[in-house]
């Protein structure tokens, strides 16, 4: 016991208690839930106190039933469809703000006489609107989860519920409204959005074998929401202009109204524990009910195998569970995945907002930049579906070694056929991006989660979120670099961006690979020493 100890770091708890364990457990496994997450302080609880936990502490997905469970993550996957980030459509639904007139006085009186379709005051006014929408999605992430921590998935929800349900208000009765209804409308949308699709997240634990494919449901759905908007304004061209933004926000309001729904009969009040959780939780028990806690355990796990292996494949589940959330943050584990995330967040909203200016120079051809720019918009959407089924698979069944391999891999193809002045090379380049944009948000949020786990995912992930949110204010910055001392070339800023994010992702790979193969090492190792303890009498084991 002492040799374990000494390598994986001090516990308080009692050399009685714990020796209680090990002479108990089966197997090797039960003995590395101690030896991997030591607790910094343990007393026994009460009667009352385990009766307090008890009523608060989320449920083990085996309490609830199969197809409740099937239930609630279809409703989560299709009301993150609906209400997760629908402000991403921004692209589809401006020609219909244009059309109606909005921000129409900020025109001068001789852009309105040549009656331009979208004069200068206009065009920032509405750009406005989405950048404050946008960087508040990602700034917001942070207090999303620090609400989900404290208050559980259901109130994160709720919260959720009411922004949507004030965003879609004011839209609705913008331009009735004494002041400017459209921005603060539409930040509220944006900020209605977090709150549902973050507290969607726990839902991985539903099914610990299918966690990635879960992942990807949900994060495919958010992509997919940018899709509202282009619905809308398809609906609104083939109705001749008559179903208008006060309808359809109007009409929008039943999402809410369904969304609170869903939470109040269906979804769950706290997050779900991973096994690993669960079994962190059952070591702070009492020494007396140790054994039953480790036979209940090892029969759970004996009857979903595959749930079982399914983090191990990872090679670091679990690295950095137990600890408090600023523990965490201290860490190459956070600082590393935190600047790689700043850096693609950064490129992917760059690339979306620029788009049809980039291709104009690069191609020498608005007509060109205009057609990738219509394929863009159905594509962006498509692709969240698309790829679906592609990281489910990526994500369940290969290491997160892998994984970020891969996104280093497909962001830096990414940005070499970016700088290619080939038409071919921008439909290419479109095709991946959609493909990757889905899999890096699903693939940070699946490393987030096995690295830090669900006690303190809201606010670690939050975190990480928000950094990038108030980095993306740079890109105002690249703008006037491009279109100031590069005169409207972007390809520096695109090779700069590239070959810092390769480095960031170089290092990120490069630790967790290092990182996974310690943690296996030493795992195989303690297995061979609780292997050979077991089978030596009790007394020996004891005098070792």
């Amino acid at each position: 016991m002492e040799a374990v100890s000494s390598r994986r770091g001090s516990t308080n708890v009692s050399a009685s208690a714990l020796e209680h364990w090990r002479s108990n457990s089966p197997t090797g496994s039960e003995r590395r839930k101690l030896s991997y997450h030591p607790t910094d302080s343990w007393t026994a609880p009460t009667i009352a106190n385990a009766a307090t936990e008890s009523s608060h502490e989320p449920a083990s997905p085996s309490q609830t039933s199969r197809r409740k469970r099937i239930v609630q993550v279809a409703i989560a996957v299709l009301y993150c469809l609906l209400a997760a980030g629908p402000v991403f459509g921004f692209a589809a639904i401006k020609p219909v703000l244009v059309q109606e007139g909005v921000y129409r006085e900020q025109c001068t009186p001789q852009e309105i006489k040549d009656k331009v379709w979208v004069c200068y005051g206009q065009e920032l006014r509405l750009n406005l609107m989405f950048t404050v929408a946008a960087v508040s999605t990602n700034v917001c992430a942070l207090p999303v989860g620090t609400v989900l921590d404290r208050y559980g998935p259901k109130v994160a929800s709720l919260v959720g519920v009411v922004l949507l349900t004030v965003g879609a208000a004011f839209m609705s009765f913008a331009e009735k409204l004494p002041f400017d209804g459209y921005i603060p409308g539409y930040l509220f949308l944006a900020l209605g959005g977090p709150f549902i699709f973050i507290s969607s997240f726990q839902l991985s634990n539903t099914f610990p074998a299918h966690s990635g494919l879960i992942l990807a449901l949900l994060t495919g759905a958010f992509d997919t929401s940018s899709a509202v908007f282009l619905v809308y304004r398809l609906t609104y061209q083939q109705t001749e202009a008559w179903f208008t933004p006060k309808k359809f926000f109007l009409v929008y309001l039943i999402v809410p109204a369904l969304i609170l729904l869903a939470q109040l009969c269906v979804m769950p009040t706290y997050s779900y524990k991973s096994a690993d959780e669960t079994g962190r939780k059952d070591t702070q028990t009492d020494s007396d009910n140790a054994d039953t806690e480790a036979t209940s355990l090892l029969k759970s796990n004996n009857q979903d195998t595959e749930a079982a292996e399914t983090p191990k494949r990872s090679g670091i589940w679990g690295a950095l569970h137990g600890r408090t959330a600023l523990e965490q943050i201290r860490t190459p584990w956070f600082i590393l995945i935190a600047l790689f995330t700043m850096l693609q967040m950064t490129r992917i909203n760059y690339f979306v907002a620029t788009l049809r200016t980039q291709y104009t120079h690069l191609l020498h051809s608005h007509a060109a930049a205009e057609e990738l720019n219509n394929f863009f918009d159905i594509a962006l959407p498509l692709g969240g579906v698309a790829a679906v089924p592609l990281i489910g698979l990526v994500l369940d069944h290969t290491s997160t070694t892998f994984v970020l391999a891969l996104l280093v891999s497909i962001a830096t193809t990414i940005g070499v056929l970016g700088v290619l002045p080939e038409l071919w090379a921008g439909y290419a380049n479109i095709v991946l991006f959609v493909l990757y944009r889905p899999l890096y948000y699903t693939a940070i949020s699946d490393y987030s989660a096995k690295v830090f786990g669900f006690e303190t995912f809201g606010k670690v992930y939050g975190f990480i979120i928000c950094l990038a949110g108030v980095f993306n204010f740079s890109q105002q910055g690249l703008d006037a670099l491009t279109h100031g001392l590069m005169k409207g070339d972007p390809v520096p800023v695109n090779v700069g961006l590239l070959v810092i994010a390769f480095v960031v992702g170089a290092l990120l790979v490069g630790f967790v690979g290092r990182k996974s193969w310690t943690m296996q090492r030493d795992e195989l190792e303690e297995e061979a020493e609780g292997a050979g303890e077991v089978a030596m009498p009790e007394g020996q084991g004891r005098g070792r």
